[in-house]
């Protein structure tokens, strides 16, 4: 069984290739990066990627049998450039999807947020809703959403105003329901793994507390 991960230098995405590389129900574990990343395993395949370049991403999803999708960035990241900021966040993960359809790669699991909504007037969760609409409508056999409210763990990168929310929503956890709770992202990479050998067919949202439910079983 080939695994394929796009997104291992994100937050979730690191927990995740660690997962699946002790895990023994992949023979590999393919990432897809856009530069050389120094990690090593003797199951590891590492494929750079230009992901503008559609025949690139299509020739690297080959042979897979899922495909996680944990890419994201930020506003900082690319300066306040919302067209930046789509190419990242939707265009990825929604070619990623269709590839997995042309491959006949049967399972796509990717992370979206809480609260998506294509129909929302905040920009990011309008954004998080219309990948999830546009991934629904391409047909996959089985398709799972993450939707995790504010991710705790240890990031390569600082983020002040990350570190700053994630204060504020320890504080004030025990007033919120659980799905705005925040999550440690081992968790929902965990869950990602777990539901990966459901083979169910369809399109399944997971929340907080799903989240939770699944990483139990990893």
């Amino acid at each position: 069984m080939t695994a394929t991960l796009i997104g291992v230098t994100g937050l979730i995405g690191g927990y995740l290739v660690e997962e699946l590389l002790k895990d023994d129900h992949y023979d590999t574990v393919r990432i897809l990066v856009r530069r050389p990343v120094e990690l090593t395993h003797p199951k590891l395949e590492k494929k750079l990627v230009d992901f503008n370049d559609s025949d690139s991403l299509l020739v690297a999803l080959h042979n897979s049998d899922v495909v996680f999708s944990a890419v994201g960035t930020t506003q900082k990241k690319v300066k306040g450039d919302k067209d930046a900021y789509r190419k990242v966040d939707y265009d990825i993960t929604v070619n990623a999807a269709r590839y997995c359809k042309l491959t006949g790669c049967p399972t796509f699991i990717f992370v979206s947020s809480v609260g998506a909504n294509s129909k929302s007037n905040n920009f990011y969760l309008k954004l998080k809703g219309e990948v999830e609409d546009a991934v629904k409508a391409i047909g996959l056999k089985s398709v799972y959403i993450m939707r995790p409210s504010l991710l705790l763990g240890e990031r390569k990168e600082y983020r002040f105003g990350e570190k700053i929310s994630k204060g504020f929503m320890k504080m004030i956890s025990f007033l919120l329901p659980v799905k705005y709770k925040a999550i440690q992202a081992k968790k929902v990479a965990q869950a990602m793994l777990a539901v990966a050998k459901k083979n169910e067919e369809g399109f399944f949202i997971y929340e907080n507390k799903e989240i939770k439910n699944q990483s139990k079983g990893a």
